[in-house]
């Protein structure tokens, strides 16, 4: 049991190495974790400990906070054609530059999720499957849907809220690494 959880993590090691060079990713974090082939622009910054699944496509211009993970086929795309130019096509009137888009520590985006770029999603936030974020999303809450709502707070009480706020602003060198060791456990059994 031991052999297989060495020869997995030295697996994902190598195929995070392959990943980054593949999309010559020079500002992730050496803990953030590639889940497979996808359309990642070259500038994407990603922190400690951050999750991104197959299938999905990241535009220019992207900062995913650290503990985040982006689930399969999501979509970070789109607002950057000018459409507003009377008497020219849309295919020929160019594209705008695009704007930042940042995604909090501790999210979760959902698998065939949309975000629009120039979107900021709050730390610790939520975004169900499937859903279109077309507007910012503040931190701590469950949003979904089309175009995506909020469909309650992350946290029962405002004490949990403020207690994980904290932990997110430990430094990730400085957090416990029994926290890490405990889900490596979880994933092994």
């Amino acid at each position: 049991m031991k052999i297989k959880s060495i020869v997995h993590h030295l697996f994902r090691i190598l195929k995070r190495k392959y990943y980054v060079s593949k999309y010559r990713l020079k500002h992730v974090h050496s803990t953030c974790y590639l889940g497979g082939k996808s359309k990642i622009s070259y500038d994407l910054h990603a922190d400690a400990y951050s999750y991104i699944g197959p299938g999905c496509i990241i535009y220019p211009n992207v900062h995913i906070g650290a503990y985040s993970m982006i689930a399969n086929n999501v979509s970070i795309i789109g607002d950057d054609h000018f459409y507003k130019k009377s008497g020219i096509p849309i295919i020929f009137s160019g594209r705008e530059t695009i704007k930042k888009t940042i995604i909090g520590k501790d999210c979760w985006i959902g698998a065939h999720s949309i975000i629009m770029t120039g979107v900021r999603i709050g730390d610790g936030t939520i975004v169900a499957a499937g859903s279109v974020v077309t507007k910012d999303i503040p931190e701590f809450c469950i949003y979904g849907g089309v175009p995506a709502r909020k469909i309650k707070n992350r946290f029962e009480s405002s004490e949990e809220t403020e207690k994980h706020r904290k932990f997110l602003n430990i430094p990730v060198e400085k957090i416990d690494k029994s926290i890490i060791n405990y889900t490596s456990c979880l994933r092994s059994e």
